[in-house]
């Protein structure tokens, strides 16, 4: 209590006073502009399309990317066990082959190229996905294994399952590019794209893929 005036004084100095008001108000803000996006990806024959990357890229969206640990793809029954995985840039990916065969993983995209020669556990050294794109993946002793790399510069990406729906959570609302790539586009065809306002309360749509896959 001030002596002076007998009211309480405020445990906060004056800039705090200011600032916390502010600081809430931008908070609230926040949470009311996380939208979720919802998006089915659709062959020309209504069926869905599996194993589709979608994700949404804006200056923003660049800004705001991190790489992820703790990412591997691994080789298992002489195959990647997943065909297709999103990577944020600048991620680092594990290659641990759990065969008792040895693998020679390698890529000659101009997105990555690399090669994991010969090897049977895990590399010691992961490899660094530096660059945005889709980068193609096989093993140089199995024809039949493949496997893909998506590259991203945002944080808002998800992979669509068996029923092709992608669901993007914690979205700011605004203006993006929408991306959708997908195994059965033809080799070095980028992701297809188009430009998407997000709402406050969120968007759902439907991309029909330039081509059948499956």
């Amino acid at each position: 209590m001030s002596p002076a005036t007998g009211r309480l004084r405020s445990p906060f100095p004056m800039s705090a006073r200011h600032f916390l008001p502010a600081c809430i108000a931008g908070l609230a803000m926040a949470a009311a502009g996380a939208a979720t996006v919802e998006v089915t990806v659709q062959g020309a024959n209504g069926k869905p399309v599996t194993d589709a990357a979608v994700f949404l890229e804006s200056r923003e969206a660049r800004v705001a990317v991190k790489p992820v640990t703790g990412i591997e793809i691994e080789q298992a029954a002489k195959r990647f066990t997943q065909r297709v995985t999103i990577v944020p840039i600048g991620s680092q990916v594990a290659f641990p082959n759990r065969d008792k065969v040895r693998h020679h993983v390698y890529s000659f995209s101009p997105v990555k190229t690399f090669e994991l020669k010969l090897y049977s556990g895990t590399p010691s050294n992961p490899v660094l996905f530096d660059k945005s794109g889709i980068a193609v993946l096989g093993c140089n002793i199995h024809d039949s294994m493949v496997t893909w790399v998506v590259v991203v510069e945002t944080p808002y990406y998800g992979l669509g399952g068996a029923a092709g729906k992608v669901t993007l959570d914690n979205v700011p609302a605004g203006s993006y590019r929408l991306r959708t790539w997908y195994p059965g586009l033809a080799p070095g065809v980028a992701a297809l794209d188009q430009p998407l306002v997000v709402p406050a309360g969120g968007a759902t749509l439907t991309v029909l893929a330039a081509s059948a896959a499956s």
